[in-house]
């Protein structure tokens, strides 16, 4: 079979930060790789805003607990599994992310770590460096064929290195930066996308 990959947040789920903002009061907190492209940039801020502020990993997952996919998704993710192997890339955390996986069915995620000490939130691990490019090119190595799906700076190069890249409710900038991946805002659409990707 060929492989499905996809992002989480904003494909599945909603923005985690953007709930823990809403929660929490600190607007900053809003911001995401749809923002700023810098990764390691963009989670030092983060985690200055939370020191700051002495919020720990424990109220994040309170907020995350209450949480669930964005509808409709559960269900694209079932009509997708009966056709492709699925695999969830992704720039969260395992610590937020596995409340949200039971929710879908536990699809195989491929995330980073936090490293926390008495529920401070010291920083992170990343699992590899680019790694959702280096995901897909690794099943490339395994002979699969790769269609991929995500909405933000930090999906471009998973995109980019698949055999095809779909863009699901991207920003404008996102759009206006990478006009060579089809974008659909649906799920209805993202399964077309997905029919027709590698024909």
């Amino acid at each position: 079979m060929d492989l499905a990959c996809l992002d989480l947040e904003g494909v599945l789920v909603p923005e985690i930060w953007i709930r823990v903002a809403e929660s929490t009061g600190i607007a900053e907190l809003r911001l995401t790789t749809r923002d700023i492209a810098d990764y390691d940039e963009l989670m030092r801020h983060r985690l200055r805003l939370l020191d700051a502020n002495g919020i720990g990993l424990s109220q994040i997952q309170e907020v995350i607990a209450a949480m669930g996919p964005m509808p409709g998704a559960a269900e694209f993710l079932d009509w997708l599994r009966a056709r492709f192997q699925v695999v969830i890339l992704s720039d969260t955390f395992y610590e937020f992310a596995m409340p949200l996986m039971a929710q879908l069915g536990h699809p195989t995620l491929l995330c980073h770590r936090l490293r926390v000490e008495a529920d401070r939130i010291t920083g992170y691990t990343l699992r590899q460096p680019d790694s959702k490019r280096a995901a897909v090119r690794a099943f490339h190595h395994l002979n699969y064929r790769v269609v991929a799906t995500g909405d933000s700076y930090n999906d471009v190069a998973m995109l980019a290195e698949a055999n095809a890249g779909i863009l699901f409710r991207p920003p404008a900038n996102v759009v206006a930066e990478f006009p060579r991946f089809p974008v659909v805002t649906d799920y209805a659409g993202l399964r077309e996308a997905f029919a027709t990707a590698l024909n």
